[in-house]
């Protein structure tokens, strides 16, 4: 072998819009999301799984993209943070601005789609609850209480109740 990896085509779903790319066979989603879809709202940190930064919905659950090989999400559904959106801000994108949980913004994203992953399986959760769901996304500037009351207070908007 002389090091060189091989190409493969890959179809999938990203934010409700099928695509095919090709890429090595070692590139990771969090590469083919930023650097060929230029889907920049995913970040890249650690690239370990150990910050956040790159946390995307996939197939309705929070994961690592960094951690995530291109081509294992053949004909599957991933959900970027560009995609939360539709017509208007997200509930949890506004009750991050309203409850001042967005500060340098960098681990916002990755903070965001934990909080909707959470939300889309537990619409009413604790605050312990809401603290395990982000416990593997890391913030530096906002210690963490304006994001937790952010995703309380979007729960209770979500559910009606806000």
């Amino acid at each position: 072998m002389d090091g060189a990896t091989d190409e493969i085509k890959v179809s999938f779903t990203v934010n409700r819009k099928a695509v095919e790319i090709v890429c090595s066979s070692d590139a990771t989603l969090l590469e083919v999301l930023r650097d060929q879809l230029r889907l920049t709202g995913t970040k890249h940190g650690c690239g370990v799984g150990e910050c956040g930064a790159c946390t995307v919905i996939l197939n309705g659950k929070a994961v690592n993209s960094c951690l995530i090989l291109a081509g294992s999400v053949e004909g599957q559904e991933v959900l970027t943070i560009e995609g939360l959106a539709e017509d208007d801000l997200h509930p949890i994108q506004r009750a991050f601005i309203e409850e001042g949980a967005v500060q340098c913004g960098y681990c916002t994203p990755g903070m965001i789609l934990s909080a909707k992953a959470l939300l889309d399986e537990n619409p009413a959760p604790s605050q312990e609850e809401v603290k395990v769901a982000i416990s593997g996304n890391l913030c530096r500037c906002t210690g963490y209480h304006q994001i937790v009351s952010a995703i309380l207070k979007a729960s209770q908007e979500i559910a009606g109740r806000g």
